[in-house]
Formats: C-alpha cells, structure tokens, sequence
C-alpha cells in the first residue's frame, strides 16, 4: 500500500454499524470511524488509516478483489471482503432451507467467491442421513460437501483420524491457508466451529466489545478470527439472517449461476430462452428425459423458476 507519509496500512476485522476495528501489521487493534457521515469499509477490507489519540480515522479503502453480500427490495447487505471462500454450514437438525442454501450459493457464484457446504452433527443418524441424501444434487454438480460434527462430545472419532471423512482434520485442510467467511442459520454450530477452530474467540469478542462499549452489538457485529499462532488462515463469523434476497442479479444471469442447469447451455431452440415454456428447451428436456447423464433435479428447476419469477418483478430504486 502506498500513500502520504501519517496514513498507516491496516485491515478491517470488525464492524458494528459506523465504528470498525482496524488490525495494523504488527497485530495492534484500533477502533476507526470513517471519514464522512457513512461507514462503507467492511471486514477483510484492506484501507489506510489516520491515527488520532487512541482511535483512527479511515481514508482510503483499497481496491477489492470481491465482494459478497445479499440485496431486497429494501436494503442491501455486505458481509464481507476480499474472500478466499465461503462455508455455508448446514446441520441435520434444525432441517435446513434448500432454497436458503440455493441463494446463498448463486451469490457466491456471482461474486466469484469459491463456496464450500458442510453438514454437520452426523452424530444424529437417521437425521443426518436424510440430510445428506438432499445434498446429493449439490455433490453431482461440483459442490465439496462435508460431513461434520463439530461438538467434540459428539465426535465419532478421534481428531487425528484424518483419513476419515467425518473428522475434524478434513475441515482443517480446507480452511489452511484462506480466509473463510462463515455463513449459516442459528443453531448449525457457528460458534462451536469458531470456538473449536480459536480457543480464545470468545475473550476477543469481549475485548472488542467493551473497547466500543457496546456489547450489546455482539449479536450483529461480524469478526475476524485468526486461527493458530502463524496467521495464515482465518475465520470471519457473520450473523445470521432469515431471507436472502438476490435483487442484485438479473433473472437472465440465473442460470449460468447454477452448475447443473449452466451444463445446458447452448443447448436451446431459442438464443433468448427463458427455460420456462418454450419449445425445445435443452434445459426441459434435461428434467424430462431420465436417461440424460446430467438429469436436472426436479426440485432444483422448481428453485430455478421461482427465482426467476422474483428477479423479474419490477424493481422500486
């Protein structure tokens, strides 16, 4: 980073609404407002930063190389920046959302940002199962899923039995090296990840906390997580949400953004295609003809068309 001599280099590891806290180099954490009215830097944000007295001011955000977020009719919401990957963890109980799960991965997608599921409490046998064999479309069509089971009480085996799929290790190997943002509805075992991955996020919550003075914020604030003392991996924790809207794509991007109906492709009568009715539709003829090595899910195309009817609804901005 480059720039006049009294601004300092720094990286966005938390944000609670106008305050962020900026990480500097060496690991020192600062609280720093923006420069205007709007805060507008997010975690993961590289910036640079003024110092005043015990707090900092931002000046600059640097270029991003991504950015993932979720927009409605209302609002739009950013999660985070500058992403290696997304874990989108699921759990065999409570049952998950397959549209949720649908949206989150098309936004991941549009954002170029590299999506990873996980399920998690595979201790819970005849739930799991059933949890598991509805991500088998997802499996078909590229995405890694991983079975999991977070709480260490719970665990099937022991955390160096890295050769098997359920253990702790296999999670491990894909966070090495990246910044990963987690993503998931109350109650699939975020903080039992977060807690098991940083023994001390906890007590930096806390610190963050009583520095803004406002812990009350904790609930809606998104962090920043080193995980193990050589900081090459970390872990951004986000709050949960109930909808995810996609306002920000086109309904003529959606299916380019799902891998098994992307497959498709090129494939149709009509250059304009909506894959909804039309005549010699390759991507119809897909759900229709069983024998089709790529055999569209029926409850994907169903996905695929209620999608495609909300982005097309006028928009009000």
């Amino acid at each position: 980073m480059n720039g006049p001599p009294n601004l300092m280099p720094g990286r966005v590891v938390a944000a609670y609404g106008r305050h962020v806290v900026v990480e500097s180099p060496d690991g020192t954490r600062r609280i720093c407002h923006p420069r205007g009215k709007k805060n507008t830097a997010l975690v993961g944000d590289k910036v640079l930063w003024c110092p005043s007295a015990n707090e900092g001011t931002i000046e600059k955000i640097e270029p991003r190389h991504n950015l993932f977020y979720r927009q409605d009719d209302v609002r739009t919401k950013s999660f985070a920046a500058n992403l290696d990957q997304v874990l989108i963890l699921l759990a065999a109980e409570p049952e998950f959302s397959e549209r949720q799960l649908a949206r989150a991965l098309i936004a991941a997608e549009a954002a170029g940002i590299q999506p990873l599921i996980g399920l998690n409490k595979s201790d819970l046998a005849t739930p799991f199962s059933r949890a598991w064999q509805r991500l088998a479309p997802y499996r078909d069509m590229g995405y890694t899923v991983l079975r999991l089971c977070l709480n260490p009480k719970s665990d099937p085996t022991p955390p160096e039995a890295d050769s098997n799929p359920d253990t702790w290790a296999t999670l491990s190997d894909h966070l090495d090296g990246k910044l990963t943002l987690v993503l998931g509805p109350s109650g699939v075992g975020k903080s039992t990840l977060i807690n098991r991955c940083v023994p001390d996020a906890f007590a930096l919550t806390n610190e963050v906390s009583k520095a803004l003075n406002s812990g009350k914020h904790t609930t809606t604030s998104t962090l920043w997580y080193w995980v193990g003392e050589d900081r090459r991996s970390a872990l951004i924790d986000s709050p949960g949400f109930q909808e995810f809207g996609l306002k920000h794509i086109e309904a003529t991007q959606l299916a380019a953004l799902m891998p098994d109906i992307r497959r498709h492709l090129g494939h149709c009568k009509f250059y304009n295609c909506t894959h909804l009715h039309e005549p010699g539709c390759g991507i119809i003829s897909s759900i229709n003809n069983s024998d089709s090595a790529y055999k569209i899910n029926e409850n994907r195309y169903k996905i695929y068309c209620e999608l495609f009817e909300e982005l097309s609804q006028t928009r009000h901005w």
